[in-house]
């Protein structure tokens, strides 16, 4: 995501009073992982199936001595699965001292954005990302769901899209 794209909700790093937000992608929706939230990104890697593990449960990857738990994302969020030999990202974040992979399609820039500027979810906003998100920002090409992880690690499963 390009300086251009970031649109009115964008500020200065430099700036005290602002949110930091991993942009990432899933499917074709862009989302924002709070960045203070976020303990690493690498590139696909390994990821051995776990048996009996719900559907969005990858399987698990080593990590520098680590067993980290991977969440396809696209299967947590009810979309279309990736073919296999789509590539993807791994978003590290930790919740309650345990480590997690989320499977991403994309991994893009820290946006540097207004509090002032978030909107609420819409109560339009369908039921599947409502259970998802804390807030929405505009950007200028595009809708930014800010992702609250706690949520999305609960690991009970998403409403179906209304």
């Amino acid at each position: 995501m390009t300086a251009s794209e970031t649109g009115p909700a964008a500020v200065s790093s430099g700036t005290d009073d602002v949110e930091g937000l991993v942009s990432i992608r899933v499917g074709s929706q862009t989302f924002g992982v709070p960045v203070l939230k976020v303990q690493d990104v690498i590139a696909q890697t390994t990821i051995n199936r776990v048996p009996l593990a719900p559907p969005e449960v990858a399987g698990s990857l080593n990590l520098r001595g680590r067993i980290v738990t991977a969440v396809d994302m696209r299967l947590r969020l009810r979309m279309a699965p990736r073919d296999a030999d789509e590539g993807f990202m791994c978003v590290i974040v930790e919740r309650g001292g345990e480590l997690y992979a989320l499977l991403v399609d994309d991994v893009g820039d820290v946006l540097w954005l207004s509090p002032e500027t978030r909107e609420t979810p819409p109560v339009t906003l369908s039921n599947r990302w409502q259970s998802v998100c804390t807030g929405l920002y505009l950007l200028e090409t595009e809708l930014l769901i800010v992702m609250d992880i706690d949520q999305v690690l609960t690991l009970a499963p998403v409403p179906v899209a209304a």
